[in-house]
């Protein structure tokens, strides 16, 4: 067989399985896709900014045309956001296209890769990918522990990797812990502040500082969550002119496309659909706390727009909530085989969900 070819390191890996599809589920179980509810994989309830829907609209005619490789006007958009410089800013089709940058730029058979023990799994995955020493740091109550954390560094380390707030267990480290870990931070080792979910917490600690002071610092963002532009594979990372120069001889040409440029130039100024998605999911996480309070269910109070709650067997209740038409995730792939991980949604999803999980809760008690 070919796979005796093969990387070894590439044969032993398990791919990484996304949230289940609502089309692929209704082909299973028969059901109409209209009647499902997907709260698997922390997208936008509301849809994409009208702002954005609109301009790729527009923008369909020119889809014959390759996109503008360098993304000029959306580098320079998110810089002028976010008080930086063009050469700051590195796009990416997806934020997780800047992990890959980051992996392939700095990592190799001699380095290292810390993260924390529950953090996002495609940090182990892609620290394998390219031969490094995946190092996993114990997170006591979900939290990063950062001084754990820096603790770990050693001459071979390249890499941290701070998800914050943190997937799948929403937590979220404060300033004061940041500050800490930095001043410890040596020279030879980046900091990346993997930050997805920091549109949704009303005052995120600032990493963007460490960026403009020339540090050793990527600060990952993404428009799949708060702006929901998640089907169209577009993020960025913000770094110091050089760290940044550097991720761009390794990005891909023509990595990011046409639509997802212009859709999320729009989306970065449509001030009133974030306004909404913030609203919609701090109402949605206090339904989500007090149904669980009353339940008496456990659950990790959350910073982002997903909840991590305590089932039992999450894989079986995943599957029976499945049969009725919603699509939460299970964690047993994250070493949380009792938990699994609930997306907020609009409030008639958020209804339906709880409505399931007390019925699928209450047959495996019987």
């Amino acid at each position: 067989m070919i796979d005796q070819y093969a990387n070894r390191f590439v044969c032993d890996l398990v791919a990484y399985e996304p949230g289940k599809p609502i089309d692929e589920t209704a082909r299973e179980l028969g059901l109409d896709p209209s009647q499902i509810v997907k709260v698997a994989s922390n997208e936008n309830p509301l849809g994409p900014s009208p702002m954005a829907k609109e301009a790729m609209r527009l923008a369909l005619d020119e889809a014959h045309i390759y996109p503008d490789g360098g993304g000029f006007r959306l580098r320079s958009a998110i810089a002028d956001s976010l008080e930086f410089n063009r050469e700051n800013v590195v796009l990416g089709n997806g934020s997780n296209e800047i992990i890959e940058l980051l992996c392939h730029t700095f990592l190799n058979r001699q380095t290292e890769l810390i993260a924390a023990e529950h953090a996002f799994v495609v940090y182990k995955l892609m620290a394998t990918l390219f031969g490094a020493k995946y190092i996993e740091v114990p997170d006591p109550g979900f939290v990063h522990d950062l001084n754990a954390m820096a603790g770990a560094i050693t001459q071979d380390t390249r890499l941290v990797f701070i998800a914050n707030p943190n997937n799948p267990t929403g937590t979220m480290v404060n300033q004061d812990a940041i500050d800490r870990f930095m001043d410890r931070l040596p020279d030879h080792v980046i900091a990346v502040f993997d930050e997805a979910y920091i549109e949704f917490p009303d005052s995120p600690p600032d990493t963007l500082r460490y960026v403009r002071e020339g540090r050793n610092v990527c600060v990952l963002r993404t428009f799949s969550k708060i702006h929901g532009l998640a089907g169209l594979r577009i993020g960025y990372g913000l770094a110091p002119a050089h760290l940044a120069a550097l991720l761009q001889k390794a990005r891909q040409p023509f990595n990011v496309n046409s639509l997802a440029q212009v859709a999320a130039l729009a989306a970065l100024s449509d001030n009133n659909h974030i306004a909404q998605t913030k609203k919609l999911n701090t109402e949605g996480l206090a339904f989500y706390e007090e149904a669980l309070r009353a339940r008496g269910l456990e659950f990790v109070p959350s910073h982002a727009n997903f909840l991590l709650i305590k089932t039992g067997d999450g894989d079986q209740v995943f599957r029976d909530m499945l049969k009725q038409g919603v699509i939460v995730r299970a964690m047993s792939s994250y070493k949380l085989p009792e938990w699994v991980r609930i997306s907020i949604g609009t409030r008639e999803q958020n209804t339906r969900c709880i409505e399931v999980l007390d019925a699928v809760l209450a047959s495996v008690a019987v």
